[in-house]
């Protein structure tokens, strides 16, 4: 006999799968105990996207499932590949809003989800769902919501239309790309006039009461290249809410917050984004600077066991935003330093320095290698008392610097663990002081070593 209830698409990967931090979600007991059940209280009958396990490639069933479910849900959890594939082929095809689910607390979302009808759920260390009657409620509600409004998908609004409208929309892809051609100009002169001049280019902006969010990013990120951190806050301030709470643009505020001194304030937006969002290597890379510099600001107070809590809090960061992304490599080196200027030092950076070093050497070979990556090698090669490879990093470094900061900034670092050494009575090889010197001179040159 036909069935008469309606079909609810669940776009979900099988089994057990870890995100980029390593969280395991455990897709199968999540499916079984919580979508299931939920789906079927909202009168619903759920089918899986691909029921099919076999990995023939047999698309004739999946795609009639994609085109022809009455409603849908996909978990984004793990950022699997083909929920966001078999996801992107039910928003053009079908009218019907898909509800997005993930689980709280994985890595950073391969979309926005918190501007989408997303809703999260909670898993154990283990992967399994938490609270389960709360989230079964809270899912059968929008699923209810969703059959009843039936509210059609942005996708689909924006990909359907007879040929006159497939002429307009054209059209307004070709004034966009003029526009964003002309700001980029605007933007370009801007910075060449300095702070007061961007600051002009925005006052024209917010005449316009829905300026384009690209065009608002844009001069934000043109504002940090001329260390505008006051100017960052307040546009961050004027940005429309849901810009304003975005990973780049809370990330961004985080370190202009960090500049201006506002120290305690940078950190709590930084964690209150990583709680949102889920972990990074950016955003914990930004935490991770956050802390550092409150750290070195203890220690020049003098206040020894605030900087003791800062530089463990510091390296914890760091750590956290390297183990989110292994190929990371400035979360990484600086998670192995910070551990090295412990007292005392952190035996676990004998454990990641290799693993810091083959990922900067991967980024070396792959043909994208800059400044950073040879002044990292030389910072691993000094923790790790390597001095042909320190030797050799340092003469790559220096033929690659491009501002004095540079340098500075990497002879900085080299001093820190030479004096956390000599405090120890640990090695503290006469090469690296040389390299120090030789970073300290290029600073004062400004260019690439001659």
């Amino acid at each position: 006999m036909p069935n008469s209830e309606p079909l609810c698409l669940v776009i979900i990967p099988y089994e057990k799968k870890k995100d980029a931090a390593g969280k395991v979600v455990d897709y199968e007991t999540v499916f079984r105990r919580l979508i299931v059940p939920a789906v079927e209280a909202a009168g619903l009958l759920p089918v899986r996207a691909d029921e099919q396990r076999t990995g023939c490639l047999n698309l004739r069933q999946p795609l009639e499932r994609l085109r022809y479910c009455d409603c849908a849900l996909a978990d984004l959890s793990t950022g699997d590949p083909r929920v966001l594939y078999q996801l992107g082929i039910r928003q053009a095809v079908h009218p019907v809003r898909t509800l997005l689910v993930y689980a709280a607390g994985c890595a950073q979302l391969p979309l926005e989800a918190e501007g989408l009808p997303a809703v999260p759920y909670r898993v154990s260390p283990h992967g399994q769902p938490m609270h389960e009657a709360k989230y079964r409620a809270l899912l059968t509600e929008r699923l209810a919501e969703a059959m009843e409004g039936a509210a059609e998908s942005e996708v689909y609004r924006a990909l359907r239309g007879g040929s006159g409208e497939q002429a307009a929309k054209k059209e307004r892809i070709a004034g966009r790309e003029l526009h964003a051609t002309v700001f980029a100009n605007l933007l370009k002169k801007g910075r060449a006039g300095g702070l007061a001049a961007l600051r002009e280019l925005q006052s024209e902006l917010s005449v316009h009461s829905e300026a384009d969010p690209a065009d608002l990013v844009e001069l934000l990120l043109s504002y940090r290249a001329l260390n505008g951190w006051s100017e960052i806050i307040e546009l961050a301030r004027q940005m429309p809410p849901a810009l304003a709470d975005s990973v780049l643009v809370q990330q961004q505020l985080g370190l202009a917050l960090n500049w201006a001194g506002e120290g305690e304030h940078a950190e709590q937006v930084l964690r209150q984004l990583i709680a949102r969002r889920g972990p990074s290597s950016d955003s914990y890379g930004i935490l991770g600077r956050i802390m550092k510099d409150r750290w070195e600001q203890a220690l020049t107070r003098g206040e020894m066991e605030l900087a003791r809590e800062l530089l463990q809090k510091a390296a914890s960061a760091y750590l956290k935003g390297f183990e989110a992304d292994w190929r990371s490599t400035y979360p990484g080196v600086n998670a192995v330093t910070l551990m090295e200027l412990k007292e005392p030092a952190d035996p676990r950076r004998r454990e990641i320095l290799p693993v810091v070093h083959y990922a900067v050497e991967q980024r070396i070979r792959s043909g994208a290698a800059d400044y950073w990556d040879y002044a990292t090698l030389l910072e691993l090669a000094a923790l790790s008392c390597d001095e042909a490879k320190g030797r050799d990093a340092l003469g790559r470094s220096l033929a690659m610097v491009r501002e004095a900061w540079e340098p500075e900034t990497t002879a900085r670092d080299l001093r820190l663990i030479r004096e956390a050494r000599q405090r120890r009575g640990a090695e503290c090889p006469a090469w690296a002081e040389y390299a120090e010197s030789e970073l300290l001179k290029a600073a004062e040159r400004g260019t690439a070593r001659p």
